[in-house]
């Protein structure tokens, strides 16, 4: 879908909306109405020369004002939600993190989806909000693009200035492989993903692609893992393994896997003990609400771990909300997302 395409499901879905809940107001009025008429049916006590009484105006008027609500709250999201950016910031404690990487910073964007984007400022400031966390390392978690290598190209010399002193590495998302688009031939969708993997290198990132990297500060090192994309209902060709080979069972170990469900499936419970995955993917659904005692999101109905910090069997997952959106051309409460994550060397 082009921004237009997905401006106008989303004007869509934001009148679908807005009528269903001008309807729900009338239709409870109404069921008022019959029961008050049926009472009167049985009590014989006619009016006007109905059983049945009229509809009342505060009725309408409140249907319109409820109604209002969801309007002017789509309304926002596709103009200004979908690029107010959020921080989020987490500390992260491990008791065998090495020495030198105690207070070690990481900044994670997921899911940018350049294909969507329909203004290049706003986008811009995402950007820079980034960058200005001043991080030690910076990691993307896959979906550069919606479908096409080429829907980056327009923004290449923005997210090209996202950089960090230990340096800055990539994966694949789902869609980065063009499974959701008609290709002439095997060949060329072939090519679009090899133009894609150049663009990552033209960024300035290393795309890792089942392998591992060792990130080394004062003589001691933490070990940087990364999987093509492996998820439970999407593209399955990400090989943990092999990713893992050379690691040693004691190194300290950050993964990259675009798919929470790849966390879920394999990581959780894999002989190698992993310490931290990073993933994307859900996007919050790109709406929902988010307090500091409730959430809810369509989208938990999907994946048990949609959003924010999971931890399970002494082994963290973080779930990015997405720096971009895709098909509904807004957000609503799940606002996109640049993380900082701080590693810290848990005191006994």
């Amino acid at each position: 879908m082009r921004p237009y395409q997905q401006w106008l499901l989303s004007i869509f879905i934001g009148l679908l909306v807005s009528k269903l809940f001008f309807a729900l107001v009338l239709l409870a009025g109404d069921i008022y109405r019959l029961i008050a008429g049926l009472f009167n049916g049985i009590n014989k006590n006619k009016k006007d020369g109905s059983y049945i009484p009229a509809r009342r105006r505060f009725v309408s008027e409140a249907a319109v004002l409820l109604a209002a609500v969801p309007f002017t709250s789509f309304l926002y999201a596709m103009v200004k939600g979908k690029y107010d950016y959020r921080v989020h910031r987490h500390t992260l404690y491990f008791e065998d993190l090495p020495e030198a990487f105690d207070g070690f910073t990481i900044t994670q964007l997921s899911d940018i989806h350049s294909g969507s984007f329909d203004t290049a400022d706003a986008v811009q400031r995402g950007i820079d909000l980034a960058n200005a966390q001043k991080s030690d390392l910076f990691v993307f978690t896959g979906d550069l693009v919606n479908n096409v290598a080429s829907e980056i190209e327009p923004y290449m010399h923005r997210f090209s200035q996202l950089k960090a002193p230990y340096g800055q590495y990539s994966i694949l998302g789902n869609h980065d492989y063009g499974d959701y688009v008609q290709w002439e031939s095997e060949e060329a969708k072939a090519a679009n993903l090899e133009k894609l993997k150049k663009h990552h290198k033209a960024l300035g990132f290393r795309l890792m692609l089942d392998e591992n990297t060792p990130i080394e500060k004062d003589g001691q090192k933490i070990v940087l893992i990364g999987v093509q994309n492996w998820g439970r209902g999407f593209i399955q060709i990400g090989n943990l393994d092999e990713a893992l080979a050379g690691v040693k069972h004691d190194d300290f170990k950050l993964l990259l896997s675009h798919d929470p469900t790849h966390w879920e499936e394999k990581v959780r419970y894999h002989p190698s003990h992993i310490h931290l995955t990073l993933s994307g993917h859900t996007h919050g659904a790109q709406f929902g609400v988010e307090t500091d005692k409730f959430r809810w999101s369509p989208v938990k109905y999907r994946y048990l771990d949609w959003a924010g910090l999971a931890q399970e069997n002494n082994r963290f997952l973080y779930v990015n909300r997405g720096f971009g959106f895709l098909a509904f051309s807004g957000r609503l409460g799940i606002w996109p997302e640049i993380t900082v994550i701080e590693l810290k060397r848990k005191v006994a």
